[in-house]
């Protein structure tokens, strides 16, 4: 499968996403001799893709999800396009640009719902040979203050059982643990991820809509378990130590792999 599955609720997930840094899109289009065309994957609302746009002259932008491509953000450079399970590799291949045929493929905050050999097989027949590069990256934990970070890590925990095993087993592993057979660019490598942070500013009203939005409360909450009971929520309030509206910086710790296929 080359998309995204819904973990969160779409209009909540777009507001308070963290926007993952425009020198990201920079660093990796300086590793690409060639600017032509990009594809983003699992694209989501479109942030990625808008991104990588500033840098290549088309983007093709697709995902599983057409809720989210419904939300995504129009660009003259980036074509949204949905990818149904039920097309073919052929089809994908030929929809995305064809064999040999871009430049550099991103994934954000997705790979890891992916059938990896599959996607691997995809990349290794659409990205150009050579200079195509292939980057991946994630977030997961989230930096306020000390006290709020202690609540975070409580709540966190407290998701455990109700995260698909795909979030546990590699996005709270910071993608440690994910297989990535490609050759360094210098932007982490298999088993090694380069760590990154992302800045965002949010209000806690904002962090708790996000919190509430999460697929884990929610399912919790079907089976008679409120993760977010109001003694949770006012021990948050009480760490942001000011009103729910004041903004904060919150940090977001995120994650990255990029390579080349290898020769």
């Amino acid at each position: 499968m080359v998309g995204t599955v819904g973990l969160y609720e779409p209009d909540t997930y777009m507001e308070a996403r963290p926007t993952y840094p425009l020198e990201w899109y920079s660093k990796l289009a300086a590793l690409t001799p060639h600017h032509n065309l990009a594809w983003d994957v699992g694209t989501g609302n479109g942030q990625a893709a808008i991104g990588v746009s500033e840098h290549y002259k088309q983007v093709i932008a697709t995902d599983v999800n057409m809720a989210q491509l419904e939300r995504a953000t129009p660009h003259p450079r980036v074509r949204y396009l949905p990818t149904p399970q039920t097309m073919n590799d052929n089809e994908l291949v030929s929809l995305i640009g064809g064999e040999n045929s871009v430049d550099l493929i991103t994934v954000a905050t997705a790979v890891h719902w992916f059938d990896l050999s599959h996607f691997y097989f995809i990349v290794s027949r659409v990205l150009r040979k050579p200079g195509g590069v292939l980057a991946v990256w994630s977030y997961f934990d989230m930096a306020v203050s000390p006290e709020f970070d202690s609540l975070f890590k409580k709540f966190h925990d407290s998701l455990l059982p109700f995260w698909p095993k795909e979030v546990t087993d590699y996005v709270h592993e910071g993608y440690k643990t994910l297989s990535f057979p490609f050759e360094s660019v210098g932007l982490g490598s298999e088993g090694n991820p380069l760590p990154l942070e992302i800045h965002k500013q949010l209000s806690l009203n904002g962090i708790l809509k996000l919190f509430r939005s999460f697929s884990p409360v929610n399912v919790a909450k079907s089976q008679g378990l409120d993760l977010l009971s109001p003694e949770v929520v006012k021990g948050f309030e009480n760490a942001w130590d000011g009103p729910l509206t004041l903004v904060r910086d919150v940090t977001y710790k995120a994650f990255m792999l990029a390579g080349k296929v290898r020769s």
